[in-house]
């Protein structure tokens, strides 16, 4: 999953995709990376991030969406927001999927659009909002406490009417998570497979990954393509990053690597 941030203030690329004509570049440059669908967030859900007007989010993502679509009919495209009439109006010109980060908690009209689209919804694990959702995050088990969310948004979500077949979940690195709690989301991935649905991971140039390794947002690519790699063995069906091309290329190497006799 390619990412494609058309905010100002995001934390990796904020301002770099605000004009048509970059917009344009970036998702060629993932069609061309190979990517299999490509996530659209018009804002930005960093931790500290103030919240956009639905009309504002709207007049950043709907020209993305219809760029994409004339350049690809049927990549699959998600609509990162939790805005029931923002994920309402991107499927009408041509998205396909609802990441909606707050697992359909903040919008109560959200599920209804996902309902009557028959959209594919991803349900994320936050703490909080992206506003205080970093302020002293603690848990006794943070991967219990992370599988008994999503068990009950995928209920709770299954008995509004949402076919459990177009869940998708993700652990939410980085959402309301220390440095130590990403690691050990990381290293008991397998555990999320236990819910029976596909499995999103987001670490690209995630902070946890600067602190680890005193890198720059612009220089953790590397390291991502190399936790996609890991990731990729770990049950991880979808994986949500930046730069598509690097991720492909280090996936594809421990496969083959896996494969050899």
């Amino acid at each position: 999953m390619g990412i494609l941030n058309l905010t100002p203030d995001s934390f990796s690329d904020g301002g770099r995709f605000t004009q048509e004509e970059a917009i344009s570049a970036q998702i060629k440059i993932m069609l061309n990376s190979g990517a299999d669908l490509i996530d659209v967030g018009g804002e930005s859900t960093r931790p500290y991030a103030e919240p956009v007007s639905a009309d504002e989010e709207l007049r950043r993502v709907l020209p993305a969406v219809a760029c994409i679509r004339a350049m690809h009919q049927s990549i699959p495209i998600s609509i990162d927001t939790t805005k029931a009439e923002v994920a309402h109006q991107a499927l009408h010109a041509g998205a396909d999927i609802i990441n909606d980060v707050s697992a359909l908690r903040f919008d109560p009209a959200m599920i209804r659009i996902a309902v009557t689209h028959e959209a594919p919804v991803i349900l994320m694990h936050m703490r909080k909002t992206p506003k205080d959702m970093q302020d002293d995050p603690a848990y006794d088990n943070v991967i219990q406490e992370i599988t008994d969310f999503l068990t009950e948004r995928i209920f709770w979500a299954t008995e509004q009417g949402l076919d459990r077949q177009r869940l998708i979940v993700d652990p939410g690195l980085g959402f309301g998570k220390t440095t130590g709690h990403n690691l050990t989301i990381l290293k008991n991935l397998r555990a999320f497979k236990s819910l029976g649905c596909p499995l999103l991971v987001g670490h690209s140039r995630k902070a946890f990954i600067g602190k680890l390794l005193g890198l720059k947002t612009q220089d953790r690519d590397l390291a991502t393509a190399m936790i996609s790699a890991y990731c990729a063995t770990q049950g991880a069906d979808i994986l949500r990053v930046h730069e598509v091309e690097k991720t492909r290329q280090a996936v594809r190497l421990h496969e083959a690597i896996l494969q050899a006799p």
